[in-house]
């Protein structure tokens, strides 16, 4: 293997920085002195890309999952092609939009009949095994071994399906997650082949259950409100009319623990210390007396608090998985993937959760540490159905030709050079649903985002009043575009207003051929 120094731009918007590497062939026909390389794929629920330190935000620390940016490449495009857990984990399976794969909304169950990319590394030798969240209601198939949360998992003494047997397994899912993961390494896999483990995680995801040692990690640090923490909406209805605002939406018990029992699957000392901790939490709150902005504002801080102690114990046992490959001499002959299944809102909009097109919940963090490969940031456009291409092409397997992703390993190996993809196609199917989201479908590019929200339903049950809906137009049918150079926190539509005419007309004709190259039309 030849050491090559590649000429890639820095800076600017496309393209890796430069740095002298040793460029990894994870062709096998190629390898003839190496293993096949192993994947190590990490992917936690529901966190936020501003939530990891390596991006910049200055809200907390990840050290570890920030190892494998300094040692790998951190994408600063990273988007997924649904915003919703289990719709995203079947894209990121089958390589494959959401109305490709079957898996639309989280009332699906995943056809784990069809094709997936643990399959195809399965029958190509390769040891497949998944540890963690699954919350795709079918069994999994492709895995040689697979131990699964069941649904969306318990914080403390989380219910495990260990090959098709149910155990209770005692202690906090995310370290029980990481001592599973481990144990598979040490005990169970082949060693005399490749492996692909899937390290899944329940955490961050709703109602951030910290780990007992994390109690109290951020009751120092007051976090700065977003500047669009008051956001009035104006001009786009969908937004308006959503169900996941802080000060509306969130509630003190069950999200914020106010008076909510959130300890009866806890040991005896893990109850004894969470409910002496949460006590005098809301016995401070009760004495403040809040209302209005000063309500939601504390609403805020507890909410950063409860949340930022969840991602302690993700990044401290990602180290510990990372520290045992490295004194078990499979560092350097494992591709390591650290992403999330979508992103987040930590306040923005005056929101938590995703599913909008918007931005936080759009854009996923996404970090890739190569055995022998580019080191530096990417600001290409990729997806999260691009993993599935990704893997396979690691592992020199032909990539069929009916996925929709495409393969990340000519950008890790600084081929490409803003030549992977000039556009993403977006499409969010869940509604009537939790949070009266809207359906919608988009298109995103460098600069431009232009987004169609549709459906004229009124969701059961809404605490809104129909003549609210009726009044704000709810038979939808609205569009919204953004320029996200001059707007990135997308508070200015600009659909329809002058000077846009030209780049709407692009944008939507690009936006048709998407819809039918993914089999939306026909």
């Amino acid at each position: 293997m030849k050491t090559k120094q590649l000429l890639i731009p820095s800076g600017a918007a496309i393209g890796l920085t430069l740095v002298p590497i040793l460029v990894l062939s994870c062709k096998q026909d190629e390898q003839t002195d190496k293993k096949p390389v192993n994947i190590l794929f990490i992917m936690s629920d529901d966190h936020s890309y501003q939530t990891i330190s390596a991006y910049g935000h200055g809200l907390n620390s990840t050290p570890n999952i920030d190892r494998i940016a300094r040692e790998g490449v951190l994408f600063t495009n990273s988007f997924v092609a649904n915003s919703l857990s289990g719709p995203s984990r079947a894209c990121l399976l089958t390589g494959k939009h959401s109305i490709a794969n079957g898996f639309t909304d989280n009332g699906t169950i995943f056809d784990g009949d069809q094709q997936t990319f643990p399959k195809l590394l399965q029958k190509a030798g390769y040891q497949t095994a998944i540890v963690g969240k699954w919350h795709l209601g079918s069994e999994p198939q492709g895995f040689d071994y697979w131990n699964i949360l069941i649904g969306q998992g318990q914080y403390y003494a989380p219910r495990f399906i260990d090959n098709g047997d149910t155990t209770v397994v005692q202690g906090y899912a995310t370290q029980v997650t990481a001592d599973l993961t481990i144990k598979w390494l040490e005990e169970i896999r082949d060693t005399e082949k490749p492996f692909m483990l899937m390290m899944h995680n329940k955490a961050p995801h709703r109602p951030w259950q910290p780990d007992i040692q994390d109690l109290g990690a951020y009751d120092n640090t007051d976090f700065p409100l977003p500047p669009n923490f008051y956001d009035d909406y104006k001009g786009r209805k969908a937004a308006e009319l959503q169900e996941m605002s802080i000060a509306a939406d969130m509630t003190l018990d069950r999200d914020l623990k106010m008076g909510f029992d959130w300890t009866a699957r806890m040991s005896e000392p893990e109850r004894e210390a969470w409910n002496t901790y949460y006590d005098s939490v809301q016995t401070e709150f009760e004495a403040l007396h809040l209302s209005g902005n000063e309500l939601a504002e504390w609403k805020y801080q507890r909410y950063m608090r409860d949340y930022l102690g969840c991602i302690n114990s993700v990044d401290r046992n990602v180290g510990r998985v990372l520290d045992w490959l490295e004194e078990n001499g499979l560092l350097e002959n494992t591709i390591i993937i650290y992403t999330s299944d979508q992103g987040f809102y930590m306040g923005e909009h005056g929101w938590f959760d995703k599913r909008f097109m918007y931005e936080e919940s759009f854009r996923t963090p996404l970090l890739v540490r190569m055995p022998e490969g580019i080191r530096g940031t990417c600001s290409e456009l990729v997806q999260n159905i691009d993993l599935a291409p990704t893997f396979l092409d690691i592992a020199n397997v032909p990539i069929p030709e009916d996925i929709h992703g495409m393969s990340m390993l000519p950008v890790l190996q600084g081929k490409t050079s803003g030549k992977h993809r000039d556009a993403l196609y977006y499409h969010y199917h869940e509604f009537p649903a939790e949070h009266t989201v809207r359906k919608h479908y988009g298109i995103r590019d460098q600069r431009y985002k232009l987004i169609r929200f549709y459906d004229d339903g009124v969701p059961a049950g809404n605490r809104r009043s129909i003549k609210d809906h009726e009044k704000a137009g709810i038979r939808f049918n609205d569009w919204e575009l953004y320029d996200l150079k001059t707007d990135p926190s997308e508070m200015n539509n600009i659909y329809g207003k002058p000077g846009t005419r030209r780049v709407t007309r692009i944008l939507r004709r690009k936006l048709e051929k998407m819809r039918q190259q993914y089999g939306e039309l026909q």
